[in-house]
């Protein structure tokens, strides 16, 4: 059996519904992942998570590279029982597990000042306006000081894979560098040719440790390339084509599937996708990296994504926003409203009989409790909003009708925009 079956495509278009096989289960795509950054899904347990539908998780290299090798001896992060810091009980998922490299990450702590120095070790240039900044790239890797305990710590391809190999997900993340919108065209070429590199060299070393606990771990490469057509089909084809042999057998040996990443503007999303995926192995799953608003995943379906995972249904639902069909609810305005979140809702929250009153009446209670039980309540029912959106999506796919099912679902949605 295939990593990765195609079950239906689009007709005219790049997109498809299919399976990923993983050791800890099926993942049917489209699909979104829920994102748990520490290894679970802040205020919802494992039970919320498999009432949402929640099908995988996506974690993060950097954040859970401390706990990697106490992750390893519970046999990985879908077994690992997390020390949660939300009370909630510490059940393993024990479903399919993605991790990001953590390359964001280490590369994001400029200090607040942006894009981090690039290569500047290398080419002896010092650069005052750059004093400040905690991470420096260069060929081997990233240096950076550590915001959490001010200490400095490097990770580069192999730290990353072999981090990424003791926590266990099912599927990594190559390691890559993320340019910026502000990044020019010279730099990208730059950036992206060193990402390339980096992707050799954590396929090599991914190779050497994904069946280290007994089960088989998958890698993507991930393509970057800024906004530009010829960057992005040039990576596309090079890392679709990229092969290291394997140490044991010497096969030569692919990227088992593709993470799509960059800075773009959202107006350019589809194009970049296309430009991507015309290029890449159409038989390889495909992860759009970072987005969720409903707009962006019927692009990202249309044009070839099979899974997608973002932090905004959860993060947006702490801060008050509620997800509905006929756009998205700011509880700020629904004082003593004993309205249901949306009419038909399958979602636990609604089927429990919460109102948007009751709900606020939570959110902005001085109770520490009261306000984590909110946190849950509408953090699950947003989960489900964009779950259940993927499954739609699929089920239309599979029905031939992703394109009327996209049109009715879109106009309904943003009318108020």
């Amino acid at each position: 059996m295939s990593f990765f079956e195609i079950e239906k495509s689009i007709p005219g278009s790049l997109g498809r519904a299919g399976v990923i096989h993983t050791a800890h289960g099926d993942i049917k795509t489209p699909a979104f992942m829920s994102v748990g950054t520490h290894g679970y899904v802040r205020f919802l347990s494992a039970d919320d998570l498999n009432a949402a539908g929640a099908q995988a998780m996506l974690s993060n290299g950097y954040h859970l590279r401390r706990q990697s090798l106490e992750i390893a001896s519970q046999g990985g992060l879908a077994n690992w029982c997390p020390d949660r810091q939300d009370g909630l009980p510490n059940n393993p998922w024990q479903k399919p597990t993605i991790t990001d490299s953590g390359g964001f990450q280490v590369m994001s702590l400029g200090s607040g000042l942006g894009k981090v120095v690039s290569m500047e070790k290398e080419r002896g240039v010092t650069n005052t306006a750059h004093k400040e900044r905690l991470a420096h790239v260069s060929e081997k890797g990233v240096d950076f000081t550590d915001p959490f305990d001010g200490q400095p710590d490097f990770i580069g391809p192999e730290e990353s894979m072999r981090i990424q190999c003791q926590i266990g997900s099912d599927i990594h993340m190559a390691f890559d560098e993320l340019t910026s919108l502000a990044d020019t065209y010279e730099y990208n070429i730059e950036a992206m040719a060193r990402t390339e590199r980096w992707a050799e060299r954590s396929l090599r070393e991914h190779l050497k440790h994904r069946d280290d606990l007994g089960y088989r771990q998958h890698l993507y490469g991930v393509l970057q390339g800024g906004r530009w057509e010829d960057l992005r089909r040039s990576t596309a084809k090079t890392l679709g084509a990229m092969t290291v042999p394997d140490p044991t057998t010497g096969t030569p040996t692919e990227f088992d599937g593709f993470g799509l990443g960059g800075a773009f503007l959202k107006e350019d999303l589809g194009a970049i996708l296309r430009w991507c995926n015309e290029e890449l192995p159409a038989n390889k799953p495909r992860h759009l990296l970072g987005l969720s608003h409903p707009d962006d995943i019927f692009i990202g379906a249309e044009m070839g994504a099979d899974t997608f995972d973002c932090v905004a249904p959860t993060r947006e639902a702490r801060h008050g926003k509620i997800y509905t069909h006929d756009g998205n609810l700011n509880l700020r305005q629904f004082t003593g409203v004993e309205k249901p979140l949306e009419p038909g809702c399958d979602c636990a929250t609604c089927r429990e009989g919460w109102t948007l009153g009751s709900l606020r009446a939570l959110w902005r209670s001085g109770d520490p409790a009261k306000k984590a039980q909110y946190y849950r309540l509408a953090s699950a029912h947003n989960l489900r909003f964009i779950i259940r959106l993927t499954e739609e999506i699929r089920q239309s796919i599979l029905d031939d009708r992703f394109f009327e099912f996209r049109d009715a679902f879109l106009r309904r949605y943003y009318k108020n925009a």
